[in-house]
């Protein structure tokens, strides 16, 4: 019996006892339906029939879903095929690309140095990268049809805390169209080939896109994080990981490849015929070079709710204390106002986005919940004032994935009954 199944067979993975989203113990029962804990059936299963159409049509090749609210699981759905084109189905246990969904598991590594006193979030990056601390700013200029770059220092230095919102001045190259971009994707930035040292060395000799704190701008910043945590514990990113949060979680299918032994448990995307081409994506199977924090793990759902459990309860899981609740309080708060760059009612923490308002957003939901997604679809979220906790497994197109996050978030906020 696999992990997960073996969890829902027992009873629920965790529990939520007050207001302020405290999921006390990782053992307690399931709801025996929905409306145990004033979440609706009927809507669970509109979700199950859109999802069930999503599959028929090839968008979405298979799914594992979760909702959890008052301490139990409400509704567990695993749908379609870990792997279509063998006809292989979903299972609890498959593994996903999770993508940016990394990045908050690699911000609270880094706040567990900042507990520590190894480090502070004040600080300026290059006080452990130098050569970070030498970048210039790509200020961009067009006249004639033509535009051209000059180089200029930054306002100010980039810190840590710049690295874990994103007003740091990294990019992603694929984001835009400007020289910097352009300069970002002719580098190669973030080639599984390059160790995150000569990643971040090839990224140093590139312009930042704006001075440090000026926006927000969503890019490689966690990457370099990532290789920020490998200076001050003295570890690579993956040891680090796994000894101090995949190993205390019992996170056991989590890390930067997938195993021999694991690979038929993969969960692999799918190309729809006569449609156009898939968006790449990384071959599982092969131990990257590159730890990337800010997009490199695989994951499944029940080693991805340990985690979510584990920041809901304020640092604490089974017993286990990671990180202190005043430090996951402050990681969940917005940390990019008065910038601009974010979405309407979306402000954005320490490696969680955090709803700052709640009619200006595009999408339902209550002031202070969190979460983040990945770029292949996945998706968590964690609504204290709500009580309520949900994950979205898929492996989809870059053309669809945000469209089916939204779908099944705005679903999901719908089954709120009471």
């Amino acid at each position: 019996m696999n992990g997960l199944t073996r969890a829902l067979c027992a009873s629920a993975v965790f529990a939520l006892v007050s207001v302020r989203a405290v999921w006390a113990d990782p053992i307690l029962p399931f709801a025996a339906k929905p409306e145990d804990v004033g979440l609706s059936s009927s809507q669970f299963a509109r979700i199950e029939a859109v999802t069930q159409k999503l599959v028929e049509s090839g968008t979405v090749p298979g799914a594992v879903m979760l909702v959890a609210r008052r301490g139990k699981i409400a509704w567990y759905k695993t749908m379609g095929f870990r792997d279509r084109a063998a006809k292989d189905p979903m299972k609890p246990d498959s593994i996903f690309r999770i993508y940016s969904m990394t990045k908050p598991i690699v911000s609270v590594a880094a706040m567990m140095l900042v507990e520590e006193g190894r480090m502070q979030i004040s600080d300026p990056v290059s006080k452990y990268l130098p050569e970070i601390g030498k970048m210039k700013v790509g200020i961009e200029s067009g006249e004639d049809g033509k535009t051209t770059m000059q180089l200029v220092d930054p306002s100010r230095e980039m810190t840590v805390q710049d690295l874990l919102r994103h007003t740091s001045g990294l990019i992603y190259g694929t984001r835009g169209k400007s020289l910097v971009n352009a300069a970002y994707i002719d580098a190669k930035i973030g080639s599984r080939d390059d160790s995150t040292e000569e990643f971040v060395a090839k990224l140093s000799k590139l312009p930042l896109r704006f001075s440090p704190g000026d926006r927000w701008e969503y890019g490689v910043s966690t990457d370099v994080l990532g290789r920020v945590v490998e200076v001050v514990s003295g570890k690579t990113l993956g040891e680090f990981l796994n000894e101090r949060i995949f190993t205390p979680l019992g996170m056991t299918d989590t890390g930067f490849y997938v195993p021999a032994d694991k690979l038929n448990r993969a969960a692999q995307p799918w190309q729809v015929p006569e449609a156009p081409p898939m968006t790449p994506r990384f071959d599982v199977a092969q131990k990257p070079r590159f730890e990337s924090g800010g997009g490199g793990l695989t994951s499944t759902m029940e080693d991805y709710l340990r985690f979510a459990i584990m920041v809901a309860d304020g640092g604490d899981f089974g017993g286990k204390h990671l990180l202190g609740n005043k430090t996951i309080e402050f990681m969940t708060a917005d940390h990019t106002l008065p910038r601009p760059g974010r979405p309407p009612g979306l402000g954005f923490g320490l490696g969680f986005e955090v709803r700052t308002s709640v009619g200006d957003a595009g999408l339902p939901g209550s002031l202070g919940e969190y979460g983040w997604a990945g770029n292949a679809g996945t998706l968590f979220w964690i609504d204290p004032k709500e009580q309520l906790l949900a994950i979205y497994m898929v492996q989809v197109d870059d053309r669809v994935r945000i469209m089916l996050r939204n779908q099944f978030r705005t679903m999901v906020q719908s089954a709120i009954i009471n």
